[in-house]
């Protein structure tokens, strides 16, 4: 039920409700979060369609193999059956639809791990710099462009022959890929900050006597709030990407622990054989990073709708509305010239009627007062 105010008239909605209505008004938003739902739920519910199925992702089928033609699926379309509801995987017969949800778990958690881990490091960063000093802002300034150019790469190389070989490998590639990723969360917060503190509801704070803290965390960080969740969606594919990316090049994910960029770093060898050893993960990957991307975009939006849409979500609509708003401000002319016509027109009507009762009047007084 709406919320009414003292005069009748519906109160309008909140912030959260006003973000939701404008997400739901976005088709493309609506799709891309009715996917990334049923990803998440299929990575949540991988223990239990593994149970269902009867098949476990490291379980090898040998007898679904052609080994005289090199380990290619027996079979059509590799080996899909009513067992193997994707098929299975060229030269071991694991079953290809349990690994994938399995690495979808892993490409999730990983990529929301670095994401949390980098906004963390990067909201306090950014704000120590720009609510500090001058020489708190530099130092910290010139610590983020340092991050920024070290080579995630070869430090990641490097790590994989320190860490050691039973350290939790997603854990490591979480650590890594926040650490270098940090910087960039840091430098919008940063421009965020001092535009902030300039205004007149932190200045008044700071009179109050609130310390920095205090004023950080009741001034600060819930007008921070929206550039940092958009940040936060922008960053979760490329999180995604280069986990991915990593683990084709085989310093993340180690087998057997499933992976999309594990699987497609042994897909290369099976392309021509088994085309679809490679399309399925490189398909859940590019769909994965599009979802995120268009839904990204259009929370950017929906947190602030003075943004235009860089991929064009929702500009027909908005195109649109904008002509329904030009059509309405064009006729309100109109409507009050011909208002102020009608208004001069019964003004003079009036004051003709006025005039010719008065020379009636005149008239009647004169006949009265005249010689009988």
């Amino acid at each position: 039920m709406l919320a009414t105010t003292q005069a009748g008239a519906p109160a309008p909605a909140s912030g959260a409700r006003q973000v939701w209505r404008r997400l739901r008004a976005r088709k493309a938003a609506v799709v891309a979060g009715a996917g990334l739902t049923l990803l998440v739920l299929l990575a949540l519910a991988a223990p239990l369609l593994s149970a269902l199925t009867g098949q476990d992702p490291n379980t090898y089928h040998d007898d679904l193999v052609d080994s005289a033609r090199g380990g290619v699926p027996t079979g059509t379309w590799g080996g899909i059956s009513a067992e193997h509801w994707l098929g299975v995987e060229p030269g071991t017969g694991r079953d290809l639809f349990i690994r994938l949800a399995y690495g979808a778990r892993i490409s999730l958690v990983v990529a929301v791990g670095a994401t949390l881990l980098q906004v963390l490091i990067g909201v306090i960063v950014g704000i120590a710099a720009g609510f500090g000093s001058r020489f708190v802002d530099g130092l910290l300034s010139h610590v983020s462009d340092v991050f920024i150019a070290l080579p995630m790469l070869a430090f990641v190389i490097a790590l994989t022959a320190v860490v050691p070989a039973d350290f939790p490998r997603p854990l490591l590639l979480v650590l890594v890929i926040a650490l270098f990723g940090w910087a960039g969360t840091a430098r919008v917060v940063r421009a965020q900050t001092l535009s902030l503190k300039k205004l007149d509801f932190v200045a008044a704070a700071r009179l109050g006597g609130s310390g920095p803290f205090r004023v950080a965390r009741r001034e600060l960080l819930p007008s921070l709030a929206a550039p940092v969740i958009t940040y936060s969606a922008i960053l979760l594919p490329s999180n995604i990407v280069a986990e991915a990316a990593l683990s084709f090049l085989g310093v993340g994910i180690r087998p057997p622990t499933p992976s999309w960029g594990q699987m497609l770093s042994t897909a290369t060898t099976w392309f021509r054989a088994d085309p679809a050893y490679v399309l399925l993960p490189a398909g859940l990957l590019f769909l994965t990073v599009l979802a995120f991307t268009v839904l990204g975009d259009a929370l950017r939006v929906a947190l602030d709708p003075r943004e235009a849409s860089r991929l064009g979500v929702g500009r027909r609509r908005t195109r649109n509305a904008d002509k329904a708003d030009k059509a309405n401000n064009a006729n309100k002319p109109d409507e009050a010239g011909r208002a102020s016509v009608s208004a001069r027109v019964s003004g003079a009507g009036a004051a003709d009627r006025a005039d010719t009762a008065d020379t009636a009047g005149a008239t009647s007084a004169t006949q009265k007062g005249g010689p009988a």
